[in-house]
């Protein structure tokens, strides 16, 4: 399947694309919201409520924008590197929970993500007030799977 054929049948099957679909198909997190599908020899991952999607996407644009400069990205507008954007979305959400959670040593995973969303926002009241300074040193500190040397 060529990739501009694969991507237009990707989008209408999947309107409402998962926005943390990185972060669940890396298996690092995981949402009550989302319902895994295949298409060709790939996962895709669908988001079932558009309020929670809204909501994601927000939280997500915030992470980004929050994380670019310690991440070492200077263009503003641009999409993020594959590797940039797991260690934003993973990083990202895992640091949100160990706020919540004020725990030590929080979890490695993220069971719902739509939960931690809700949850930080009604702490926090918007994703604006999130507080990023705490956050964004997950990300940066977060390794995604190493590839074996050969």
């Amino acid at each position: 399947m060529e990739e501009d054929q694969y991507r237009a049948t990707y989008e209408e099957i999947n309107p409402r694309r998962c926005v943390f679909e990185k972060a669940v198909n890396s298996r690092v997190c995981n949402c009550s919201r989302a319902h895994r599908f295949h298409l060709a020899d790939r996962e895709g991952v669908a988001c079932g409520f558009e309020t929670a999607r809204v909501l994601c996407q927000r939280c997500l644009e915030g992470l980004r924008r929050n994380a670019r400069f310690a991440l070492g990205l200077i263009q503003a507008d641009s999409p993020l590197p594959h590797g940039a954007e797991i260690r934003v979305q993973n990083g990202g959400l895992l640091g949100l929970q160990g706020l919540l959670d004020d725990s030590p040593d929080p979890p490695g995973t993220v069971a719902d993500i739509c939960a931690v969303v809700a949850q930080a926002l009604d702490r926090f009241g918007s994703v604006e007030a999130l507080p990023y300074d705490r956050i964004v040193p997950s990300v940066v500190r977060y390794q995604g799977r190493r590839r074996p040397r050969r």
